[in-house]
């Protein structure tokens, strides 16, 4: 009897000590999981450079000898600058988006940024008229709505996650109310213009690179650097603010300050992203959920980077095989929203809940 509690005793102790080896305070489990996250991030960067050179210089209808070469190149790197900074603001958002809440279902389009660009851009047409719309452009536009949506996340966050309300999920579900009643007042407003102002209307509400205007990146680039910089050395924290409020509170870090740091970041990226190239409803979400797979890690610092290469090339593939594979320009981001719906569905469909 005593030789056979001494063996399961022994047993217990050699089980303990390989689930121990099994377990790491390290981003990575072991050396082959690094190894692999540094060849396919390495992988991603370069597809997403040759994509990008490839729109740059592929199918160009002028010679390169010719004086006309370099004008036609420089067109077309302001769509590629659109494509780098969407990358960066959709995916560094929604991954610490998800990271903050705890979530990896739920995104930032949930608290009503892109609802907000719409009726922003409904109302100017509805009240003001079409020439007052055509001229709603610029430097000064650009700022207004970047502004108005920053506020509205900010009074948001300040009203929901202060006093006794301090409630992450109502905050949520508040965002979603929010968004859903200025989609449905500015969807209201666009059945009541006419025909030819809905057509200039939507063609604005769509998505697309090509709605950038080049005189905004002296004033968008500095600020989603600032943001970026801010959110990459802010990847510690999100490390614990992603356990959740009572484990970050245990382990010293002041959870409400921190969330809302990250939130107002968050905040920033999206509504610099949205009014630069308009709404992008799955593509954050798209770049998030194939990120958690491509990078085995909890760490932020590898997880960030490898968003980063995901969505760069996800952007720059799409526009390149669209433009110059399938002569469809005016589909890219259908299509990328529609893949990106199919994987939110599965993705729920898996997991059951929100």
């Amino acid at each position: 009897m005593n030789e056979f509690a001494f063996g399961k005793q022994e047993s217990t102790r050699v089980g303990s000590r390989l689930h121990t080896k099994s377990r790491s305070a390290r981003a990575f489990r072991s050396k082959k999981e690094e190894r692999r996250y540094w060849i396919l991030l390495t992988s991603l960067i370069a597809l997403g450079l040759l994509a990008s050179y490839g729109l740059l210089v592929y199918n160009n209808p002028v010679p390169v000898t010719s004086p006309s070469f370099i004008p036609v190149v420089r067109r077309r790197m302001v769509a590629i600058i659109s494509m780098v900074i969407a990358a960066i603001c959709q995916s560094l958002s929604t991954v610490a988006f998800q990271s903050i809440t705890n979530n990896k279902v739920i995104t930032p389009s949930l608290l009503g940024f892109e609802a907000l660009y719409s009726t922003i851009q409904t109302c100017t047409m509805f009240f003001f008229g079409l020439s007052t719309f055509l001229s709603f452009s610029g430097v000064g536009a650009f700022l207004f709505q970047v502004i108005a949506m920053v506020l509205m996340s900010l009074m948001l966050y300040g009203w929901l996650l202060s006093g006794k309300y301090g409630d992450l999920q109502l905050m949520l579900l508040v965002g979603v109310i929010i968004g859903t009643g200025l989609r449905a007042l500015s969807s209201f407003m666009r059945r009541l213009l006419a025909p030819s102002e809905f057509d200039i209307l939507q063609a604005r509400l769509f998505g697309s690179v090509n709605n950038a205007d080049p005189s905004y990146f002296s004033i968008a680039i500095p600020i989603v650097i600032i943001a970026a910089i801010i959110l990459l050395t802010y990847s510690k924290k999100l490390n614990v603010l992603s356990l959740g409020k009572d484990v970050s509170t245990a382990l010293g870090v002041k959870h409400q300050v921190g969330v809302i740091i990250g939130l107002i970041l968050v905040s920033v990226l999206m509504s610099v992203s949205t009014a630069l190239v308009g709404p992008l409803t799955f593509y954050g979400f798209l770049v998030a959920t194939l990120t958690y797979q491509a990078a085995s890690t909890y760490d932020h610092r590898y997880i960030f980077p490898m968003a980063l290469a995901i969505g760069f090339l996800i952007i720059t593939a799409a526009y390149f095989f669209m433009y110059h594979v399938f002569n469809a320009q005016g589909v890219v981001s259908i299509i990328i929203e529609m893949f990106g719906g199919i994987t939110f569905l599965i993705v729920l469909l898996r997991k059951g809940t929100l």
